[in-house]
């Protein structure tokens, strides 16, 4: 359907509904509502209190798997949970010493952090030593680890990172006839498609920072290798992802971005190897790091050939490009892509006052043919707290945007651990600084996580009452994302054009919309005001004819998230009054005849 501009109001009111009712978006495997709980896997379980700057493993502690315990894992599924995306378990690059157990040290100078970062891969093959209790059965460790998970009836998400790899990478754990990744590689041409990497002939890889790093010698490397994000020259700067070398996947930089596919490039073949070796240990889906920097015929010709030994096997993009988002889903095979640049952005925008409630209306318009494949959140490693001082100050003031981020779509939702307990990660932890981000690169402890925890006790008790009132929110919120039909699997509706005129709504601070499944009615409001709000709200005619309700006045209706009985009008003649909380919203289930 043409997605022309309004002409009137009459207009915008049918088609608000009917772009949904005409969508086109390729229906998603399981109806299912995904909610993914992202924890970052070293930083869960580590008591450690009394934390020191840029401190090793021993001084400031590490969390381990074992951690996970099943009374761990049915807090988190008692949250309202359906998958778990355990952050940082593939081995990378560190600065603590596991030479002790054969691992290889890295150099310091190309290592950020004393714990380095998880998307420095340094072994694909292999599980990350700190988070194992006994380092040489780590990879038991996390079998078992993929059994509770699975036994706590949620299912597992690892990261897979197929941009680049840590400079030192060297797989010791691979299988037996694996080839390494640039073992095969002619070091003496720039490019070629049979090469992992990029090269420089030549030419010494070199920095604007000293690469000695207090080492007994500096890092080499020679020919040098391209960074990461996209840097092809030999040099790289403190901001550049120095720490890892970018993958050949067969695209000529250099050359127009030439590409080489066919014969299907190494690098093609030796990374659906690895996305085979995880899914053989129960893994159940792939968190895709930077996806759109790698090919989409990659994708899509390696999840093609997952699929065809593991068919439920889930892909979730991280993405920023909207121009790309439908060629990763329709070419690249992703189930799901980061709702970054849209919905994450306006709803930030919108709960500090930077932007008005209605501009949420463009967010789903934007990408309403594949709406269902787009991931919500407001919180995850790369992001800024919404009770730090970079956001919003208070978790508190989250509310509305994860009423709408969670319920206004079939798609999934995510949550990043201690989001829930208005964790404000102000900490300035070493290589980290005070940035408002829950470091991935130090060695740390989450206050809000460590008091949740209490020792693995789960029992509230070190929790303030505005953190347990704040974490029994997302519990009822995201547990009627699994238990609501209508949400899960039902029709959306948008409100705003109709009550654009309409003085019982603020446009600038309240967005409405409607879901619809059968005779099943939810009416949301979200307030993003710091005041209660007194709605009244349009229902117009079209809303009744396009599914075919039957109005009524003064009906009963349920106020999902108190468990409240509300006396409504759900007619296009009358307005439905409602009273919304602060930063808050409300959720109505009307149920017609």
């Amino acid at each position: 359907m043409s997605r022309s501009v309004f002409v009137n109001e009459a207009c915008a009111i049918l088609l608000a509904g009917m772009l949904q009712a005409c969508s086109s978006s390729e229906p998603v495997r399981n109806m299912e509502k995904t909610i993914v709980y992202q924890v970052f896997t070293r930083l869960f379980g580590n008591d450690t209190i009394s934390r020191q700057f840029d401190g090793d493993k021993v001084v400031n502690g590490c969390g381990t798997m074992a951690d996970f315990t099943p009374k761990a894992l049915a807090e988190i599924r008692g949250l309202g949970a359906t998958h778990i995306w355990y952050t940082g378990v593939i081995e990378h690059a560190t600065r603590t010493d596991y030479t002790p157990f054969g691992i290889a040290a890295d150099h310091p100078a190309v290592v950020k952090g004393k714990a380095g970062s998880a998307y420095a891969i340094k072994d694909y093959y292999d599980i990350d030593p700190d988070i194992a209790t006994s380092v040489p059965a780590r990879m038991k460790e996390f079998e078992a680890l993929v059994q509770r998970t699975h036994e706590a009836g949620l299912k597992v998400i690892i990261d897979f990172v197929p941009n680049h790899v840590a400079r030192q990478y060297h797989s010791d754990a691979c299988p037996e006839g694996v080839e390494d990744l640039g073992a095969a590689d002619d070091t003496t041409v720039h490019f070629s498609p049979d090469n992992n990497f990029y090269y420089f002939p030549g030419e010494t890889f070199h920095t604007d920072f000293d690469l000695q790093q207090g080492a007994s010698a500096p890092y080499v490397e020679q020919p040098a290798r391209a960074t990461g994000n996209d840097v092809f020259s030999a040099f790289a700067n403190r901001n550049d992802w120095y720490e890892t070398v970018k993958l050949n996947y067969g695209v000529d930089y250099l050359d127009g971005r030439t590409e080489h596919f066919n014969p299907v490039p190494s690098t093609w073949k030796k990374m659906t190897d690895i996305l085979l070796f995880w899914a053989g240990k129960g893994v159940d889906g792939f968190r895709c790091d930077m996806a759109e920097m790698v090919p989409s015929a990659f994708w899509g010709w390696a999840t093609q050939r997952v699929r065809e030994q593991y068919p439920n096997i889930v892909f979730i993009a991280e993405i920023y490009g909207p121009d790309a988002y439908r060629r990763y889903i329709h070419e690249g095979g992703f189930d799901y892509l980061y709702d970054k640049v849209g919905l994450y952005d306006t709803l930030r925008a919108v709960t500090v006052g930077n932007a008005n409630a209605e501009s949420i209306t463009y967010c789903w318009q934007a990408v309403d043919d594949i709406r269902d494949h787009m991931l919500s959140f407001l919180e995850n490693h790369d992001e800024q707290r919404i009770a730090s001082d970079f956001f919003a100050g208070d978790g508190e003031r989250g509310r509305a945007a994860m009423l709408v981020a969670a319920t206004m779509s079939r798609g999934p939702v995510m949550v990043y651990f201690g989001q829930e307990l208005g964790e404000r990660g102000m900490d300035e932890e070493g290589f980290s600084g005070r940035d408002g981000r829950t470091t991935i690169f130090d060695y740390w402890s989450v206050d809000a996580i460590r008091r949740w925890r209490n020792g693995g006790r789960f029992d509230g008790r070190l929790l303030t009452p505005k953190e347990v009132e704040l974490r029994a929110y997302y519990a009822k919120l995201l547990n009627l994302c699994t238990h609501e039909k209508t949400i899960a699997e039902g029709d959306f509706y948008d409100l705003m054009y109709a009550n654009r005129e309409n003085p019982g709504l603020s446009s600038h601070r309240q967005y409405a919309f409607l879901r619809r499944s059968g005779r099943e009615v939810l009416v949301v409001v979200a307030n993003f005001d710091g005041h209660d709000a007194d709605v009244e709200l349009d229902i117009p005619q079209h809303v009744f004819d396009l599914y075919r309700l039957r109005p009524a006045a003064k009906i009963r209706a349920t106020e999902l998230l108190t468990g409240d009985i509300v006396i409504a009008n759900f007619a296009p003649d009358r307005k439905l009054a409602v009273r919304v909380p602060a930063n808050g919203g409300v959720v109505l289930k009307i149920r017609t005849r």
